[in-house]
């Protein structure tokens, strides 16, 4: 069964009033009577009468709602974010569509069409694993929705863009691990073309270069999926663990590949950290309670979220065409627990 909203010709009819009269008292209209207008909300109030949103925005020229699209929102760092961006949304009294791309290309092109059919008056967007061509956003910016991307960026594109400041964070979590003794670290990591893999793998291989040390291409793994298919990372660490001169302790680049990576070497019966170190990007909430406790490198992602949808905002009210685009760089935080600490000899 079909579900009709009642609409203002209905309320119209059923008082046997013009629709202009209706809108005008709806609207409070010092042109329209008070008797009329108490007729009119107490109907509308009965009936749950709701104005159209899509011919509203016919109106006002705006949609008044937000498109947007993140990997998947059941990793802690996205709901995190989309927390944030619904937080300042809400303030501005817009709405917001979310949407997964799964990390698809295919699905993220389906989405950013599917979002614009909506009209959204912006789109929020962080590319997905598999995306290395961003034509379909490009023309999408060009025929004029605005776009600003947070945390996997791409630079082809002139508009606003949040990111944390991943080479510092990887510099950081990978000098933590030198400093407690560890040599052989290696690194667990997401598809080679995302932003954040490439500046995460310089602040990796920079802190052994400071330290020292040689990056070993062999202990430097890409899942393509970034840990959403889990059978990637058991390789990615299986191969790892193979190693003649295996690591001792792993760096690993993101929320999922953290905890994964965490259950697996507990499958392996491989003892953290005593066996080997972990040292993880993630924004879980469970960080602190897993078995050891998981030294995290804690992107703000509240901050991102509210910080990129008020730049997304600012763009869809601009009256003037805006040519001048920021890039906000957030800092990271390292937690240090027991999953890094120095092994007992």
């Amino acid at each position: 069964m079909k579900f009709e909203a009642i609409t203002i010709k209905d309320v119209a009819k059923a008082l046997k009033l013009s629709i202009s009269t209706v809108s005008k008292a709806l609207r409070g209209s010092h042109e329209i009577s008070e008797e009329t207008k108490r007729q009119v909300l107490e109907y509308a109030r009965e009936h749950n009468y709701k104005p159209n949103p899509i011919a509203q925005s016919l109106k006002r020229g705006r949609s008044k709602s937000i498109g947007v699209i993140v990997c998947n929102i059941d990793n802690n760092f996205f709901s995190q974010v989309i927390n944030g961006i619904e937080s300042v949304a809400r303030q501005k009294d817009y709405n917001v569509i979310i949407t997964q791309s799964q990390e698809s290309y295919e699905r993220e092109i389906a989405n950013s069409a599917h979002l614009s059919s909506r009209s959204v008056d912006g789109l929020i967007i962080s590319l997905s694993a598999e995306t290395k061509n961003v034509d379909h956003l490009i023309q999408l910016h060009d025929k004029g929705l605005p776009i600003v991307f947070f945390d996997r960026v791409t630079d082809r594109i002139a508009t606003h863009q949040v990111v944390a400041d991943n080479q510092k964070g990887a510099y950081e979590g990978t000098l933590h691990l030198l400093k407690q003794g560890f040599r052989r670290i290696a690194h667990i990591t997401s598809s080679s073309s995302l932003s954040i893999t490439q500046e995460r793998l310089e602040g990796y291989k920079k802190a052994l270069t400071d330290a020292g040390l040689k990056p070993d291409a062999r202990h430097i793994k890409f899942c393509q999926h970034g840990g959403m298919i889990p059978e990637e990372t058991r390789q990615a660490l299986t191969e790892l663990v193979d190693l003649s001169d295996r690591p001792d302790a792993i760096l690993t680049a993101s929320d999922r590949l953290s905890t994964t990576t965490l259950s697996l070497l507990h499958q392996m019966k491989i003892k953290v950290p005593q066996e080997m170190a972990l040292v993880g990007f993630t924004n879980s909430i469970s960080a602190e309670i897993f078995s050891p406790s998981l030294t995290a490198i804690i992107q703000p992602a509240l901050e991102m979220g509210q910080l990129t949808t008020d730049l997304l905002i600012r763009l869809i009210e601009a009256r003037r065409p805006v040519t001048q685009f920021q890039k906000q760089v957030l800092q990271t935080q390292l937690i240090v627990r027991e999953s890094s600490m120095r092994r007992t000899l």
